[in-house]
């Protein structure tokens, strides 16, 4: 927003800090002040958390700082740029000349956040200028505040996942229960809130390549969950209203894009009103995702409420074997067969849609779909038979 002239952001309130957001933007603000020169805030992956005020001109943003700002967040490459210059490990303002090929026009002043000798972020300035070493200390006094703050949001963070990772996967009711209480006093009033879970699989990484629960838009909690379906990352997100899922869309966007695989997807629950709802929301979340693996036209982010016939088919063991009337089609040799199969019944029995979609002349399709009756004892032009063949079909993707 702007103010008396100023440009500033405030990642308070929901999809910020929470609690701390404006404590923290305060003491950029604070740094602004005390060095004349405009501020960020990012954590120790780069992610933006907070910015401070500049006069608007042109001449304090560069590519980077703008890529930064829009996207809240820095490539790879950008980072180990900046990484070469020993900002992990230092103690004290670092000084980085500009870098016009690397997208870096200003040089910038870096001051580590760093609380019990642990790095947890960055207040980087665009800043040419020399100052005076009291002016300096002032400055790294502030960033010394802003780690002991991100040091609790840290700790908070790691609470509240681990209270919903036990809730999510908890055995007995008793655990269940023990769980929702933890969890419940980790979120304190936002426990009342409405929320909606995001599963996000494959991961690429374990548990402390997750990102902090503050850093993503109204994130309630996040942690990595193992399974036997393979390890997924869960997001809590509230809500405003139960119906409405945008919130839960664009974390599930936001933690996709840096935690996920190439390929991955992530599937999102219907809204819920209790935390005792949560692991049934889990359910829905986890099987969105398969659904979205095994068909990519509801991925890369897939509502439960939008997967169609597979709510029915994830609801199936997921070690039962394939129907025997489809085995045939399973084999290597007749995928060809298979794929003919489910094009023909996803487009309703039309052969001439079918042809058009498989890019083939009509007496091929009807070649084929001889074969497929044939390999499967099944009549194509009975409606339980096909609705055999569709459904076992589509199980086999899960």
């Amino acid at each position: 927003m702007r103010e008396n002239g100023r440009v500033r952001s405030d990642y308070g309130g929901s999809g910020g800090f929470s609690g701390f957001g404006g404590d923290l933007q305060e003491l950029v603000d604070e740094v602004s002040a005390l060095l004349g020169a405009p501020a960020t805030l990012e954590d120790r992956d780069f992610r933006l958390i907070a910015f401070g005020v500049h006069d608007g001109d042109d001449g304090a943003t560069d590519p980077v700082r703008t890529r930064s700002i829009l996207t809240r967040g820095s490539t790879t490459e950008v980072r180990a740029w900046f990484e070469q210059f020993g900002i992990t490990r230092a103690t004290g303002p670092v000084r980085i000349p500009a870098a016009p090929s690397a997208g870096v026009f200003r040089g910038r002043l870096c001051l580590p956040v760093r609380h019990g000798g642990v790095v947890h972020g960055y207040v980087w300035l665009l800043d040419e200028a020399e100052h005076t070493a009291d002016q300096l200390d002032a400055a790294m006094a502030v960033a010394a505040r802003i780690g002991d703050r991100l040091a609790v949001t840290a700790r908070e963070g790691a609470g509240t996942g681990r209270a919903l990772r036990d809730l999510l996967t908890a055995r007995t009711r008793a655990a269940r229960d023990n769980a929702e209480d933890a969890l419940r006093t980790a979120l304190g009033p936002d426990a009342d809130e409405p929320h909606a879970l995001v599963c996000i699989r494959p991961p690429s990484g374990g548990e402390d390549d997750l990102p902090g629960p503050r850093t993503v838009p109204s994130a309630a909690a996040l942690c990595f969950v193992p399974g036997p379906r393979g390890d997924c990352v869960a997001l809590l997100v509230r809500l405003r209203t139960v119906q409405l899922l945008a919130t839960a869309r664009s974390a599930a966007a936001r933690v996709l894009g840096e935690v996920a695989s190439e390929g991955a997807v992530a599937g999102v629950s219907d809204g819920r009103k209790s935390l005792a709802e949560l692991p049934e929301a889990w359910r829905e979340a986890g099987d969105a995702a398969r659904a979205a693996l095994a068909q990519p036209l509801h991925g890369p982010i897939a509502k439960w409420s939008g997967i169609g016939p597979y709510r029915l088919l994830t609801a199936l063991p997921a070690d039962a074997a394939p129907d025997p009337v489809i085995a045939p089609l399973l084999s290597p040799a007749h995928s060809e067969l298979a794929h003919t199969a489910e094009a023909f019944l996803d487009n309703a029995g039309q052969a001439g849609r079918t042809a058009t979609a498989l890019a083939i002349h009509r007496q091929t399709l009807y070649y084929r779909l001889s074969r497929i009756e044939q390999l499967t004892g099944l009549d194509l032009a009975d409606g339980e038979s096909r609705l055999l063949l569709h459904m076992a079909l589509k199980a086999a993707r899960l």
